[in-house]
């Protein structure tokens, strides 16, 4: 565990999330995801996890961990057809992660996913944290649309509304 990590993410604050991802930021992800969400079977999810604090800290869990971890306590998992996608971002790390149920990852490699992460990551970088979202929410919709496209009416399992943790 290094004490430059503990250190970011101690410092890291909700005014910083608020200020990556003001109100219409997140709006626009909403509308995003939902829109995404009629062009194929899957359900998509974002969350925003400003910093780590307590025993995920200090146990120097990995962003990928985490994000595993949110995949359940949403239960991502139990959609009728275990097509959840959760789109994380660890945001003190900088660091995205995407967990897809078995459903998907069955016809979606994880090799793609992590491209996704990477392109993701560029645009934070370079402080596009918006555009960075919906840069991965459209990949995550074309990979999606390819391998699952819509067929009829499919209800809208999961919230489309970002989470902020």
């Amino acid at each position: 565990m290094g004490i430059k990590r503990i250190g970011k993410h101690l410092l890291l604050n909700r005014w910083r999330v608020r200020r990556a991802f003001p109100r219409q930021a997140l709006a626009n992800i909403e509308k995003a995801i939902k829109a995404s969400e009629a062009t194929h079977a899957g359900q998509i999810r974002f969350v925003v996890e400003g910093a780590l604090d307590g025993a995920p800290l200090f146990k120097d869990q990995p962003a990928r961990e985490r994000a595993i971890d949110v995949f359940a306590q949403l239960r991502l998992w139990d959609t009728v057809n275990n097509n959840g996608i959760l789109i994380y971002l660890l945001l003190a790390d900088r660091d995205v992660e995407i967990v897809a149920d078995r459903g998907i990852s069955q016809k979606v490699q994880q090799a793609e996913w992590e491209k996704i992460c990477r392109v993701m990551e560029a645009e934070f970088r370079a402080k596009n944290f918006e555009g960075g979202v919906l840069k991965g929410i459209s990949a995550v919709t074309k990979l999606l649309a390819k391998h699952f496209p819509a067929s009829g009416r499919h209800g809208n399992e999961l919230p489309d509304r970002p989470v902020v943790l």
